[in-house]
């Protein structure tokens, strides 16, 4: 009976450690994965050894004993399978003959299952180089997670905003244009305040535009059609008379792209979509009532076209602690509950006060500003957007 008993005894025993052998590669392998997923933005074919190398590294952290077999791209679009062994020592088993096992693991982490929105600020302090800027690490991002001759399971889409947005034809049953903050059409400034603007002098009325819509570029629903994404995002010049900056517009409507609910329908509610919203701006709302270089002594003026005063609101003002502000915090509340990661990029400088707004608008994890970036330069724009791309692939999909 000692031989069966051993058996017995040797097979809970060994069998144990195999699991706990087990499970602890899953998680290291699962780690090795997502560390190889960060570095798909700078090797996104996986063959210049960057992810290999950060794939190996987090293994070896984790698990010293453990062999890297290979880190190579999955079968999801842009993603990297890694998979690893261990030797398990077997003890009482090993008297009846059965020798050391080998344990394997894979994971796979990677870019899929997206949805994503730019929300850009297209006013005239971002024309030149920083709406070029924009631009081009927003293609370069669709190019990573939307690559050529792919089929993933992730769309994008964009919405440019100034004081207001335009919408297209056929979107919310309205003409298409711009939109007031209460979701009516926009026509410039009210015929409430029409007087006033008739009673200007000449050579100030004519700094007045009353179109001030048809040059902001019409929101992008989300689509997988990657030739009519870039076509919207190049369209972007930030360029063409203005109505100020009122972010609040900008998240709400990106809230609109990504939910499945009308005005846009294209978003999906299936549970394994994550839903990301990339907020940039140049820091701050601007309607005129703020001071410094934008304010302007005369009203009406181009900001009373925007989607407060385009309603007759005249009351909702960008000074600390003022309506806009207040909106734009209560539109990012209402984002982060259907679900959706907001990434805030401040461009450019702007005082405390605005950087703190920006960091409670962005969904960093509590005691972080993991989703908040700041981008002093034009040119620092690229690399933020590239930091966000890493988070977008910190994911595991099986």
């Amino acid at each position: 009976m000692i031989p069966v008993l051993l058996g017995f005894a040797g097979l809970a025993i060994d069998a144990g450690n195999l699991y706990l052998a087990h499970t602890r590669l899953q998680s290291a392998v699962d780690a090795a994965a997502l560390a190889g997923s960060l570095e798909l933005p700078y090797d996104p074919e996986v063959n210049q050894g960057k992810v290999v190398a950060a794939a190996g590294a987090m293994l070896v952290r984790n698990y010293a004993e453990a062999r890297l077999l290979s880190a190579a791209p999955g079968t999801e679009v842009r993603s990297v399978v890694v998979t690893a062994e261990v030797d398990v020592p077997i003890l009482l088993l090993g008297w009846l003959g059965v020798s050391d096992s080998v344990v394997q693991a894979h994971a796979t982490a990677g870019f899929n299952h997206l949805e994503l929105v730019f929300v850009i600020d297209n006013s005239g302090s971002m024309k030149g180089t920083p709406i070029n800027q924009v631009r081009e690490a927003s293609n370069d991002l669709v190019d990573l997670i939307l690559p050529d001759g792919a089929n993933p399971d992730t769309k994008i889409g964009l919405v440019p905003f100034r004081g207001k947005v335009r919408v297209g034809s056929g979107v919310d049953g309205l003409e298409p244009g711009c939109r007031n903050a209460d979701g009516s059409v926009n026509e410039g400034i009210h015929e409430d305040f029409m007087d006033l603007y008739w009673a200007l002098p000449y050579y100030t009325r004519r700094n007045v535009s009353l179109d001030t819509c048809s040059s902001i570029p019409t929101i992008q629903a989300l689509t997988d059609e990657k030739d009519v994404l870039i076509s919207a995002i190049d369209s972007q010049t930030a360029q063409g008379a203005a109505s100020g900056t009122v972010i609040s517009e900008g998240i709400k409507w990106g809230r609109h792209v990504l939910t499945p609910e009308a005005p846009y329908t294209e978003g999906d509610d299936k549970e394994e979509i994550r839903k990301i919203m990339i907020l940039l701006t140049d820091g701050d709302t601007e309607d005129g009532e703020c001071g410094g270089a934008y304010d302007l002594s005369y009203s009406p003026n181009n900001y009373w076209t925007n989607a407060y005063y385009g309603m007759a609101d005249t009351e909702t003002h960008c000074e600390n602690g003022g309506g806009l502000n207040a909106a734009m915090l209560s539109e990012a509340e209402l984002a982060k509950a259907e679900g959706i990661e907001i990434f805030a990029i401040r461009y450019g400088s702007s005082d405390n006060v605005d950087i703190q707004l920006m960091q409670q608008v962005a969904s960093s994890k509590e005691g972080t500003t993991d989703h908040f970036f700041d981008a002093p330069s034009a040119y620092d724009i690229g690399d933020v957007f590239k930091q966000i791309g890493k988070q977008l692939g910190w994911r595991l999909l099986d």
